[in-house]
């Protein structure tokens, strides 16, 4: 068995035999009554820069085209998932499983919140007991058939990021980003620990592109200038979308209504998914 200590967990370059050797046998199997065919991560290197947003816009989309949908949000001590759809805390259960709480369109989600009394209650465990929860919401709820499930994982590259990668059969990931010179190096990490875990990146989305003055209609570039175009090119990568500061977004997530969105920033980025 290789040296932990001496590990970079890229199977790919390394002759030692040990049972992460085979990727395949780290993968969790799905709940027995579920049939879930396509699952996509959304990931950023930094908080703060959209991405749950980005997974619920990219959830409503593909359920609008005739798509099973489901949601996992995998963000354990920042979930807002339920809020922005306005689905309130509270699971239904068998012997067999968790139920997930559907959205009002049918949107299957599941996220710790909507296990605690209060969406307000603060989860304060340890690395390992929230990357136990993420696999659980695999292995133990009910999804039923889903075609596309979104899992919304939390920024960086700890604990449970690693363990959505390697627990999870990913078909693919989105990476959001932000219009700062930041930026590059954030992205860069996230693009390498998916090769890492040789898993594809299906993609950038940047969010907060720019701002339109509500009076003159002029784009204002708030952050700056922005360098995806620039960071693309370097790895490879498509440009997905580039998402506006818009109040409207902020407005339905903030009042649980964001299936009512009527913007289509993210329709390229879905005919990518379902393509």
């Amino acid at each position: 068995m290789a040296n932990t200590e001496e590990c970079t967990h890229d199977c790919s370059t390394c002759g030692a035999n040990c049972p992460s050797k085979n990727k395949e046998s780290m993968i969790e199997a799905c709940n027995k009554y579920s049939n879930v065919k396509h699952v996509i991560g959304i990931v950023s290197g930094k908080g703060g820069v959209g991405k749950s947003l980005v997974t619920s816009m990219l959830a409503v989309l593909t359920n609008r085209l005739g798509h099973s949908t489901a949601i996992i949000d995998a963000d354990v001590t920042g979930p807002s998932i339920p809020r922005i759809f306005g689905v309130r805390p509270g699971v239904d259960g068998t012997d067999d499983g968790l139920i997930p709480p559907q959205s009002e369109n049918g949107i299957k989600i599941m996220s710790v919140n909507l296990l605690l009394d209060s969406e307000t209650t603060p989860v304060v465990w340890r690395g390992p007991v929230i990357a136990g929860v993420i696999k659980q919401f695999w292995t133990d709820v009910i999804w039923d058939d889903v075609e596309y499930m979104y899992v919304d994982i939390p920024p960086g590259t700890g604990d449970v990021p690693l363990t959505v990668f390697q627990s999870l059969p990913l078909d693919g990931i989105i990476i959001v980003t932000s219009p700062q010179e930041l930026v590059s190096m954030i992205v860069e990490k996230a693009v390498n620990m998916a090769s890492l875990m040789n898993i594809p990146v299906l993609g950038i989305v940047e969010n907060m592109s720019w701002l339109e003055c509500p009076d003159c209609k002029k784009r204002i570039e708030l952050f700056g200038k922005s360098h995806v175009e620039e960071i693309a090119k370097e790895h490879n990568l498509k440009i997905l979308a580039k998402i506006p500061i818009d109040p409207e977004l902020a407005k339905l997530c903030d009042s649980g209504k964001i299936e009512g969105v009527g913007v289509n920033y993210l329709d390229d980025a879905v005919n990518e998914i379902v393509k």
